[in-house]
């Protein structure tokens, strides 16, 4: 078992009575948002508004399971630890590269994608690939501030409340599965009614997301539990929501058979999913074994 040692104390109700009260709040604020999206069936629906609200419902629904159940706000995890908010922009991109330059190496789809590069060059000037430098240097910039600002709003409840909850019964197989399962189901209203997929059949489109999100939601517990804050998972969030979506997915070229490779619904995310989890859980379990090691060195050295 697993305990958040970066946020000492205790609420007056035990974890279990936390985590459900958590899941009934966020049920209730995301539907408010769930209801008129499927409505419209579009996330584009409001100018996005709509979209950036049901982001920050799991954040509104920790806030009030913190006050109803007497929990710290503190326990949040407002650590700010720079070396993990570096690997949480850096290891996005990584397996967002390994799964699509695979895709592209095996001709599941082409890279560049002309279209979208004939876009960017109406839109910036100059050559197809200054337009792309000028593009992803936005994007990598103030698109990348703007991404992690919305995905705090996720963060602050599936890893700032639910996670360090559940940690505190479970192991951390079973708290990465569990509230990578939870993540997932989250967005199933709007994966299979409000547009949100990757143009399959929607049995493809669910499944292959939700083993790429239970897969990386290890490296997003790992982030938490270790760092003792959220700001990582935040970072972890904002670069792939980023890079997944606004850069990789466009500057890919569909031959046929793409979408069912590519994106959040595609296979390749998925099994790249699953490579992280892999070895997120070996490193984890080095860490335990070396800090076991080293309070053994310890007990032995004042004995």
């Amino acid at each position: 078992m697993t305990e958040d040692a970066g946020t000492p104390g205790r609420s007056r109700t035990s974890a279990g009575a936390r985590v459900a009260t958590y899941l009934i709040l966020v049920l209730a604020f995301s539907a408010t948002m769930w209801i008129p999206l499927i409505r419209a069936g579009t996330l584009q629906a409001g100018g996005g508004a709509l979209t950036f609200g049901l982001m920050w419902c799991p954040a509104a629904a920790a806030v009030a399971a913190s006050l109803l159940t007497g929990r710290p706000l503190s326990q949040i995890g407002w650590r700010f630890d720079v070396r993990w908010i570096l690997l949480g922009l850096v290891v996005p991109i990584a397996y967002a590269a390994l799964a699509y330059g695979a895709v592209w190496a095996l001709g599941l789809g082409a890279v560049p994608n002309a279209a979208f590069l004939a876009r960017l060059q109406a839109r910036f000037g100059g050559s197809p690939a200054a337009a792309f430098w000028k593009f992803l240097g936005i994007q990598a910039s103030a698109g990348l501030l703007i991404s992690c600002f919305a995905g705090l709003g996720e963060e602050i409840g599936w890893r700032g409340f639910l996670v360090p909850e559940l940690s505190r019964r479970l192991t951390f197989v079973q708290t990465s599965l569990a509230s990578g399962a939870v993540w997932s189901v989250w967005h199933y209203p709007v994966l299979l009614f409000a547009g949100y997929n990757g143009g399959t059949p929607g049995g493809w489109s669910l499944a292959c997301f939700t083993v790429m999100v239970i897969g990386i939601s290890f490296v997003f517990a790992a982030s938490r539990l270790a760092s003792g804050g959220v700001w990582p998972a935040a970072v972890l969030h904002g670069s792939h929501n980023l890079f997944v979506q606004g850069v990789f997915d466009p500057i890919t070229a569909d031959t046929g058979r793409t979408r069912w490779w590519t994106g959040e619904f595609g296979a390749a995310l998925a099994l790249a999913g699953v490579g992280v989890a892999v070895l997120t859980l070996a490193w984890w379990r080095r860490r335990g074994a070396l800090e076991a090691a080293g309070s053994s060195d310890a007990r032995r050295a004042t004995a």
